[in-house]
């Protein structure tokens, strides 16, 4: 019996080490940028290297009778989540910009840095280097956040604000139990490292985040990769994924969205899906919204947190009518 339980110790011991050393290891890895999407470009800027992808209008004269759209993603996402409304929006006319955020897609994952005012200089920079000066700027979950602090720190980049799906405030929804737990110290590096191993890590991965759709949407009908969502969690680092959390929460809960918009003072559209599941009371949410003057806000029937996914063409109509309205670069805003 006490041979047993000396076997039992040491197992536990050996189990604690293997933990404390995963934690260490996964909080210190980092990850240089790289292109993962055909016409991808990595911009080496200030405060991290990110990837962007332009389509749209080629001739500098058309350039300039429409202010250009840039696409910002959600967290523990990347650009491919455009898939579907970035053609809608070039069809229209228009000038597409992607980026993928820090920590995310083809980006580069250091140490740290994925405050979201960092995200946005960053943005800004990017934004800066391609001449993309009164944008209507697109952001989903937390690259509404990140939309946000932009129209703050960037005004002369930023011609209007869209927000897909990003909380005002903060406690007005909650991840599901697993999720949360990612986020727990050791338990969190551990259950990050076994999403990666086996045979049915993939499907733990898509039924986590199945939150970020409607109930029973098949990823399938949104990407043209049904393994997308797994290539944007493998493609995070631990610190990455975690730090850019915590990073949006606070964010918002320093101070509501509406606030800063109102202070930003430039045209807000905010566009939720009718059956998210993250939102509490969705349409409660997105009314919220209507706190920013001249705010119009729209709901997208049937779809759940990312309608940009699961609705692209009627998303994508929203933002191009919103965006008709905005100035072409170098005019004065309406």
């Amino acid at each position: 019996m006490k041979r047993r339980w000396k076997i039992l110790i040491g197992l536990a011991v050996l189990l604690a080490v293997l933990l404390v050393l995963n934690t260490l290891a996964l909080d210190n890895e980092t990850k240089g940028a790289e292109v993962t999407v055909d016409g991808g470009e990595i911009f080496e800027l200030a405060g991290g290297d990110v990837q962007v992808l332009e389509d749209g209008v080629e001739d500098p004269a058309d350039a300039r009778e429409k202010p250009p759209i840039v696409l910002l993603h959600c967290y523990s996402c990347s650009l491919h989540w455009w898939d579907g409304m970035a053609p809608e929006l070039t069809d229209a006319g228009y000038r597409v910009i992607r980026i993928d955020l820090l920590g995310h897609g083809g980006s580069e994952k250091p140490a740290s840095g994925y405050g979201i005012e960092a995200q946005a200089s960053l943005v800004a920079a990017a934004m800066n280097d391609l001449h993309a000066e009164g944008a209507v700027v697109v952001g989903h979950s937390m690259g509404g956040a990140v939309a946000t602090a932009l129209a703050e720190g960037s005004s002369e980049l930023v011609d209007r604000v869209v927000i897909i799906d990003e909380a005002a405030e903060s406690g007005q929804g909650d991840l599901n139990l697993l999720a949360r737990a990612q986020y727990v110290p050791v338990l969190g590096e551990a259950l990050f490292r076994l999403g990666g191993i086996g045979p049915w890590s993939d499907a733990v991965i898509k039924s986590g985040y199945g939150q970020a759709f409607a109930p029973d949407y098949d990823l399938a009908d949104g990407f043209p990769n049904p393994d997308q969502v797994v290539n944007d969690l493998e493609a995070m680092t631990y610190a990455s994924f975690d730090q850019a959390h915590a990073e949006s929460g606070d964010f918002i809960e320093e101070r509501p969205l509406t606030d800063r918009l109102t202070t930003a003072a430039v045209p807000v559209l905010a566009i939720f899906g009718s059956e998210d599941q993250i939102y509490d009371d969705p349409a409660a949410t997105l009314a919220a919204y209507e706190e920013v003057p001249g705010a119009v806000t729209e709901m997208v029937e049937g779809a759940g947190h990312s309608p940009n996914v699961e609705a692209p063409e009627e998303t994508a109509k929203l933002v191009v009518d919103f965006a008709a309205e905005a100035a072409a670069p170098g005019k004065p805003r309406k």
